[in-house]
């Protein structure tokens, strides 16, 4: 027996061993106290004594799912009434005392949601503290306010929808794949139904869903609890709380065939083809399959679509997509922008040959390596500020209840099999689940008789 050779094989298999240890990904923990105020106000607080900082977000449980047909874009419409002064604070003056202390601020609107940040020093938390609760107990709902916010909410449409090569696309997209209204109009709503909002519909919105007991308050940042949970008390404790708000009906059947329209658009240059399939709801364990699956898929220049499109039969000048989170069933996208002379037939016929290929093939040891490693980077990116966890903690509370998702929401994500990829294909990457948007650019009108071009 040669021992000199033994002792070095074992050596070996120790050196390896340590490696795979101190490269195993370590837990991530974001401790927090979670209360609830006798209002109904939840409460959620980190202490974060790394940056002399605190970051301030109100998630309230409404968005644009909780609309009502003829009332589409009253979610995002009431985002912009909070910025227009309240009972002890001027139009404009929240924006102007945040950034006056160096802060900054904004606020959000999505189907599930609308949310309102701010992260200052860590000196001025009463006044953000102030700021909130004050709009939350008594905004200003006036007429010409509402008149003036409508118009920016419409010029908005305008500028970033109506006036926006493929504008139009993402709104027949979401209005084919979803048979509820819930999720079958946009966040931005239409102009004429912005048009129809009327004084008393906002304050009636306002009663209904931004009450304490509607909302959670996530505070991260340089306190310390019992101090920051008194202040809050302080401010908020005394806000009554209202009526639970109506439920809302997300269910959604099941698609039986593809669903296929085509977009003329006078802004494009190049077509384009949208693909959706309707999945399941966040934080569940085909949603984390998915979003692993979309890596493989479409994740980035190394993915298998970007490869085979742009790289090798250079059909597209570029694809992504994405996996949307929702309560309700989400939808996985595909966009693929076509290079000038190729058609529109070949590029959804890769696309439809790469799915194939994951639905009756397990994915590489190293590929679902490389797109769980990029989930887990991604992640880790969205909880290194104060800010992020604020939102994220808010976020998770309102569409789940369990502000520890930020906590589990990873582990799932590294749990993923390969088996679980090609299952997921193979359940929701169906033709039959599919809805299909083409673009096409539309030739602008040609100058009549005796018109020069440009008119005069």
């Amino acid at each position: 027996m040669n021992v000199r050779k033994s002792l070095r094989s074992i050596a070996v298999l120790i050196t390896l061993a340590a490696t795979a240890v101190a490269q195993r990904p370590k837990p991530v923990k974001v401790e927090f106290t979670d209360v609830r105020l006798e209002n109904g106000l939840r409460v959620i607080l980190v202490e974060d004594h790394s940056a002399p900082v605190v970051s301030l977000c109100i998630t309230y449980n409404v968005g644009s799912r909780n609309e009502r047909p003829g009332r589409t874009g009253f979610a995002h419409l009431f985002e912009h009434m909070m910025f227009q002064g309240s009972e002890n604070v001027g139009k404009g003056e929240h924006f102007l005392l945040i950034f006056n202390t160096g802060g900054e601020m904004n606020g959000t609107t999505n189907e599930e949601r609308t949310n309102y940040f701010q992260t200052v020093p860590a000196n001025q938390l009463d006044l953000v503290l102030f700021l909130e609760a004050d709009r939350m107990r008594s905004l200003d709902v006036s007429q010409s306010n509402l008149d003036n916010q409508r118009q920016v909410v419409q010029e908005e449409r305008r500028l970033g929808l109506d006036n926006q090569p493929y504008g139009r696309t993402r709104e027949k997209l979401q209005e084919l794949l979803y048979d509820n209204f819930a999720y079958k109009h946009l966040v931005i709503g239409s102009m004429e139904d912005l048009n129809a909002a009327t004084l008393e519909d906002v304050r009636e919105f306002f009663r209904i869903y931004y009450a304490p007991n509607n909302a959670v308050l996530t505070l991260v940042g340089d306190f310390r609890t019992e101090e920051a949970l008194a202040k809050i008390r302080k401010y908020f404790g005394g806000i009554p709380r209202q009526p639970d708000p109506p439920p809302v009906d997300v269910t959604e059947p099941e698609q039986m065939a593809e669903r296929r329209a085509t977009v003329e658009d006078p802004l494009a240059r190049l077509p384009r083809v949208d693909i959706a399939f309707k999945t399941v709801p966040g934080n569940t364990q085909d949603f984390y399959a998915l979003q692993v699956l979309a890596n493989i898929l479409h994740g980035g220049e190394s993915s298998r679509l970007y490869q085979k499109l742009v790289r090798e039969k250079e059909l597209v000048t570029n694809v992504s997509g994405f996996v949307d989170e929702k309560r309700a069933p989400g939808g996985f996208t595909i966009t693929a922008t076509l290079r000038p002379g190729k058609r529109v037939e070949d590029v959804e016929a890769a696309i439809a040959e790469e799915i194939e290929r994951l639905q009756r093939e397990p994915v590489a040891d190293w590929e679902l390596a490389k797109a769980k490693n990029t989930a887990r980077r991604a992640f880790i990116n969205s909880i290194a500020s104060s800010l992020s966890r604020a939102i994220l903690l808010g976020q998770y509370a309102v569409y789940y209840g369990d502000p520890n998702v930020i906590n589990t929401r990873l582990e799932r994500l590294m749990a993923i099999t390969k088996e679980d990829v090609q299952r997921v294909a193979q359940r929701y990457l169906r033709p039959t689940n599919r809805t299909v948007v083409i673009t096409v650019p539309k030739a602008a009108l040609a100058p009549t008789s005796g018109q020069e071009e440009g008119g005069r």
